[in-house]
């Protein structure tokens, strides 16, 4: 997800870890971290204006940008910041405007307009230069896995084309022709299996195979366009059970992959072929494989959902998977934190119910309480 936002909103940009387990964000005021479980307020500085605020996993490292609006808080000046230190590592500056920064435990990326470094996280050392199409928004998406490791780019701006870049090896893996509109929103699933677009239009999201490059599924969102602000699969080692992402129009969609996938296969096994044949994966789901959470958020609020964990439910009697329930966090520009426990049957029926809410700006640190 792109980190950028309207400066009218009270939160200027957005970020989970890479295992979810906490989010940060970054306000007119500093940088606030949330632990994602619990909403504790982990850790807060209010230093000025941030656009970008980035974790290294649960580990003390950030990697944070400032909106401008003072000149040591430079939109042009990444920052390595030490959260248990409270100061500056290593600055790296360049000629433009950083709009997107990504992590793992191997690799630095930074996204400007028209180039994107990659850097060996430990040393700094600058590992490759990759010119791009001009990126205004830092559309990008990033798989932190160490053995999947891909990094997702607009390859057009006159179509919904997607460069894929391994990033520990250091080479292009492939381009992928996914809309025929430009690009809005694009998330890799963690190990770097799957990749999900959608284009300016909004209406239909696409999910691709990685290691072949070939369209896997594709969802119908709805007939009307709608700028997608996010995407997100749940995680998995294999193929995700489920895909949510947010919209203009306010509203949270989730899309069913690998569970629905698993009960088709399970409606079939009481034939011999039914059993081994998995049916084509190239064909679109029907519109069973798709719900609808209205008004998580006023319409034309950005928001960020992500899927934080899923569970599937056994039988007790026969074993079979007859349900599947996912935790899904959501992040409103406009200030609130969201988080839903959806539920899935084997009729393919979907049940949300909210779990908690709270106000982002409002939290006060254990450190200001106990002082």
């Amino acid at each position: 997800m792109a980190n950028q936002s309207s400066s009218s909103y009270p939160i200027l940009c957005a970020s989970f870890n890479q295992d979810t387990s906490c989010f940060a964000i970054g306000t007119k005021d500093g940088f606030k971290i949330f632990d994602s479980n619990t909403g504790r307020l982990c850790y807060e500085r209010a230093i000025g204006a941030f656009v970008i605020v980035e974790m290294l996993f649960s580990s003390s490292l950030l990697a944070i940008v400032g909106a401008g609006e003072e000149p040591s808080l430079s939109p042009r000046r990444l920052c390595l910041f030490n959260t248990t230190t409270g100061t500056a590592l290593r600055e790296l500056n360049f000629l433009t405007s950083i709009l997107a920064v990504r992590m793992n435990k191997k690799r630095l990326v930074v996204i400007l307009q028209d180039k994107t470094y990659v850097y060996d996280i430990n040393s700094l050392g600058i590992l490759d230069t990759i010119d791009t199409i001009p990126n205004l928004k830092g559309l990008c998406a990033f798989s932190p896995s160490l053995e999947g490791c891909f990094l997702a780019l607009p390859a057009s701006i006159s179509k919904g084309s997607v460069l894929l870049y391994n990033v520990m090896d250091l080479h292009l893996h492939c381009e992928i022709d996914a809309h025929r509109a430009p690009l809005a929103a694009m998330a890799l699933s963690s190990n770097g299996t799957y990749i999900a677009t959608a284009s300016e239009q909004g209406t239909i999201i696409r999910v691709h195979l990685v290691s072949e490059a070939t369209k896997s599924y594709s969802f119908r969102r709805g007939t009307y366009p709608s700028t997608i602000y996010s995407l997100s699969f749940g995680p998995s080692t294999q193929l995700p059970d489920i895909l949510v992402g947010t919209s203009s129009s306010g509203s949270v969609h989730a899309f069913s992959l690998g569970f629905s996938i698993y009960q088709s296969r399970s409606k079939r096994s009481g034939s011999f072929l039914g059993s081994i044949i998995p049916g084509s994966v190239t064909d679109a789901l029907d519109p069973a494989h798709h719900d609808v959470l209205h008004n998580a958020a006023p319409a034309g609020v950005k928001s960020y959902a992500v899927i934080r964990k899923v569970d599937k439910v056994a039988d007790t009697s026969t074993s079979e998977i007859v349900a599947c329930r996912a935790t899904i966090s959501i992040i409103t520009y406009n200030g609130y934190f969201q988080e839903y426990n959806l539920s899935i049957n084997n009729q393919n029926e979907f049940s949300w119910s909210l779990e908690r809410e709270f106000k982002l700006l409002t939290v006060i640190s254990d450190d200001a309480i106990s002082s």
